[in-house]
């Protein structure tokens, strides 16, 4: 019997030489692939005027007539109240007459000192009295000044009976109708309408004191950050502007700071209040390799690529990673772009083991911007350099 064993054992080593090693397990490998890329952070926000003026009535009174109709757009010094001016055209002519009855003062003081300065040559009238003439003139002259000033204030109330748009824009609704009386003056409810301006419009929001270092480091090397925009019902960011400014202080208690950008809006289409998202520019452009989002791997705290040498020996190679561009993920360090990444296959390749590699070629993924991303620290959302010229600007 155990001349039997011995026997079948033999022959099983036998057919296991004949047999040899496993077969290396099929991989797909290829190069990274370079390409220049830029960086955005995202942000949300919300659009602001550029500027916002409350309209009220200088003076009070009867409201005559309403010129506009709510929601128009308005040019400065475009009439929008009437007020029943005859009040102050009153006013007015009371002070014209004033001014009247000062100037004949005044004439008549100077004619005085004139005739009192002769008689002084002959001793016919004391310095006294010459003096006192001039007192009398210049009295005079004060009064007239009074006048006239008082004639000016009078002609401001009316041309404040027609009350106009302070700024170009868009009107509000009207807050009073033609029959009320106003009484003028600064308080809430002196509010006639608002006007706010249209184009451009400002889209403020806020940003970590680290993106802040950044900018200001671009602006000093005379980088201005050009900023993306995509409304809310929108799956791409077709709206463009530049970043122009940002607050003077941090906020101690979030750590961000407030920033603001200007968007062109040509066509009215935003509107102060609209929530929106923005990706602004975090540097410019620079060259990066680029390998499939799959391909990256982990090593406890480390990400890793398989990268398959000439032997066909498979190598872990921690990497740094970027943010993702159309479904490729950005190196920033750790390969060279001769490596052979394993892009298919990786669950097969084991760290030493001999695989057998078959080249494939690595391409970008269109990827809808609506789409939500999964982003690996300190991963943000980038493009391809090559995109920033196929952008759409509307409302120029």
């Amino acid at each position: 019997m155990s001349v039997l064993v011995t026997g079948a054992l033999y022959g099983c080593s036998q057919r296991s030489e004949a047999q040899g090693p496993p077969p290396a397990a099929p991989v797909t490998v290829a190069v990274p692939l370079a390409e220049r890329v830029v960086d955005w952070d995202d942000f949300t926000g919300r659009f602001e005027a550029i500027s916002s003026v409350e309209v009220r009535a200088r003076v009070g009174g009867f409201i005559q007539a309403v010129h506009f109709r709510d929601g128009d757009y308005v040019q400065r010094g475009q009439l929008l109240f009437t007020l029943d001016p005859r009040p102050a055209q009153a006013q007015l002519a009371s002070a014209r007459a004033a001014l009247t009855q000062a100037q004949a003062q005044l004439t008549l003081a100077r004619t005085n000192l004139t005739r009192s300065e002769a008689l002084l040559t002959s001793q016919a009238v004391s310095q006294a009295e010459v003096d006192t003439n001039k007192g009398a003139v210049e009295t005079a002259e004060a009064n007239v000044a009074a006048a006239q000033a008082a004639v000016r204030a009078r002609q401001l109330d009316v041309e404040f009976t027609r009350v106009t748009a302070p700024a170009s824009g868009r009107v509000s609704d009207r807050r009073v109708d033609p029959g009320n009386v106003v009484a003028g003056g600064s308080s809430a409810a002196d509010v006639l309408t608002t006007i706010v301006s249209s184009s451009p419009i400002y889209f403020v929001f806020e940003g970590s004191e680290a993106l802040l270092l950044k900018y200001q480091r671009d602006a000093r090397a005379g980088r201005s950050a050009p900023v993306r925009i995509r409304l809310q019902d929108e799956s791409e960011f077709t709206r463009t502007g530049t970043l122009d400014f940002t607050d003077n202080a941090v906020d101690a208690s979030s750590g961000t700071i407030r920033l603001r950008a200007v968007i062109p809006n040509g066509d009215n289409f935003l509107k102060p209040g609209m929530f929106a998202q923005a990706r602004v520019a975090g540097a410019g452009a620079y060259d990066a390799l680029l390998v499939p989002d799959s391909a990256i791997g982990t090593d406890q705290a480390r990400r890793v690529v398989s990268v398959v040498n000439a032997d066909g020996s498979v190598t872990p190679t921690p990497v740094q990673l970027g943010p993702l561009v159309d479904g490729l993920r950005v190196i920033r360090s750790g390969i060279r772009p001769t490596d052979r990444v394993i892009i298919d296959g990786l669950q097969r390749a084991m760290p030493g083991m001999k695989v057998a590699p078959t080249n494939g070629r690595i391409q970008r993924q269109a990827r809808p911007e609506s789409v939500p991303t999964t982003y690996a620290p300190p991963a943000a959302t980038a493009t391809s350099a090559s995109a920033l010229t196929q952008s759409v600007t509307v409302g120029d």
